[in-house]
């Protein structure tokens, strides 16, 4: 085992954490349904002009289901609002990817939970960054923020979510 001075060992720290090559490069969400129930996990990777999701999600019912990233990274509520409203940088916030005045970070594609209400797909968001690369929202900013599933899928034009319905589940990203 090497031992460092104090200073150094601090040093070191510093230079890691303010080091974007160094800095976290993937999160996870674990996601469970308002009754506790697991739900499947997210995986986020950044990317060069945005974030990579791999979805791995099961008990769902079957069919299309909106995805969004939540401002807050809090699942605590059994309807999930405590994940407060789409991860967003403006103070009016137009929905949808569809949408040519759109300015919601926190609009994805649907998914499709087949019969047995499994759904796997990957996605990818130019919108976030996990630390706020490019001055994209940090979904892993001082309050951290959530990934909501739906139970309907998103319109990508309706305001203000698409007519995405409530929420299913929900993971706090990590």
């Amino acid at each position: 085992m090497i031992r460092l001075p104090a200073a150094t060992a601090l040093g070191l720290a510093a230079l890691i954490a303010a080091s974007p090559a160094l800095a976290q490069t993937s999160a996870t969400a674990v996601v469970k349904t308002g009754d506790g129930k697991d739900a499947g996990v997210v995986t986020l990777t950044e990317a060069p002009h945005g974030v990579l999701l791999k979805l791995e999600l099961k008990g769902l019912t079957p069919g299309w289901h909106a995805v969004h990233f939540h401002e807050k990274g809090d699942c605590g509520a059994p309807d999930f609002k405590s994940a407060g409203a789409h991860v967003h940088t403006a103070a009016t916030t137009v929905h949808g990817l569809l949408n040519p005045a759109s300015n919601d970070s926190g609009d994805l594609p649907n998914v499709f939970a087949n019969a047995d209400g499994a759904a796997t797909a990957e996605a990818y968001s130019t919108l976030v960054s996990l630390k706020g690369a490019g001055g994209r929202p940090a979904l892993l900013d001082a309050d951290g923020s959530a990934i909501v599933v739906h139970a309907s899928p998103d319109d990508h034009k309706s305001q203000p979510i698409g007519g995405a319905g409530a929420r299913a589940a929900c993971g706090v990203i990590k």
